[in-house]
């Protein structure tokens, strides 16, 4: 089984959402993981847009990119460009790195409505890219 890691700043928002569309996609094909360079606690707004998908995050923790040290990666996959910039070296001789960045829903700033289209937007982002991603990296 590979082994993928999702990156991004505090592991609350984009990275949790790439996650859970990874393990939705994929069948067994690989182990997912989701990190960030902090710990910012599980966006609760990701997790109910999420819901709406039928993809569940509610048993998901926010985890630090330190946590899983030792883990042979296939794939680092980074979702921010902040996390791209500063996320540690991580030593893993074989994995192939990706990074796409995705807007930041949780830094929108409006009505109650322009955040939750803010969050569906991004979703939708991830959710495209995820499915291309086990499509053409698993799925051989």
């Amino acid at each position: 089984m590979k082994n993928i890691l999702v990156l991004c700043t505090g592991n609350s928002c984009r990275s949790q959402m790439a996650h859970g569309y990874l393990n939705h996609f994929q069948n067994k094909l690989a182990n997912i993981y989701s990190a960030g360079i902090e710990t910012h606690g599980l966006n609760p707004m990701a997790v109910e847009i999420m819901k709406e998908d039928n993809v569940d995050l509610s048993h998901h923790t926010s985890n630090h990119v330190d946590e899983y040290q030792g883990i042979e990666w296939d794939f680092i996959i980074t979702v921010c460009d902040h996390a791209r910039e500063h996320c540690p070296f991580i030593p893993s001789k074989n994995a192939i790195r990706v990074h796409q960045n995705f807007p930041d829903p949780s830094k929108v700033k409006g009505t109650d409505k322009e955040i939750v289209e803010a969050f569906r937007k991004t979703r939708d982002q991830i959710k495209e890219f995820c499915h291309d991603f086990v499509k053409e990296e698993l799925m051989d």
